[in-house]
């Protein structure tokens, strides 16, 4: 198991986007996964405002919850996103890291289900919080 979490975690620090974006992966663990993202002016949506950009967001929570289903145990392999459903509760805070943590909480043969969280540095209320589903299994 703990094979694949390091291979996990090697092929998240791997990806293009979460380089580009700043993500930084702070927790692995057995279905559930942490993943954190800086701000930065090049992700600002709104230049009036500083608000970042929700595909960025976005980005962030598809990454953290296929990191938490490779990590799963009933997970022998890799995973790509089927759905996912982001609901964006509010505008993330200018000047402040993005947190996703998400957690893998069920896998069938084919498919892992997912629910995750992004707060920035003020822990009251989400940013977003999103559900889906990501391939599972060997693909055999």
């Amino acid at each position: 198991m703990s094979n694949m979490i390091k291979l996990a975690g090697q092929f998240i620090q791997a990806l293009p986007h979460a380089q580009a974006l700043g993500m930084t992966l702070d927790a692995l663990e057995s279905g559930d996964a942490t993943i954190s993202m800086p701000y930065s002016e090049t992700i600002v949506g709104d230049p009036k405002t500083g608000v970042v950009h929700g595909g960025a967001v976005s980005a962030l929570m598809d990454t953290c919850c296929g990191a938490a289903v490779m990590s799963h145990p009933s997970n022998p392999a890799g995973t790509a996103t089927i759905d996912l459903r982001i609901e964006y509760l509010r505008a993330a805070t200018p000047g402040q890291r993005i947190t996703a943590k998400a957690t893998c909480y069920h896998v069938t043969r084919s498919v892992a289900f997912v629910r995750a969280t992004a707060m920035d540095e003020e822990d009251d209320v989400p940013v977003a919080m999103a559900t889906g589903t990501f391939t599972a299994g060997s693909g055999k």
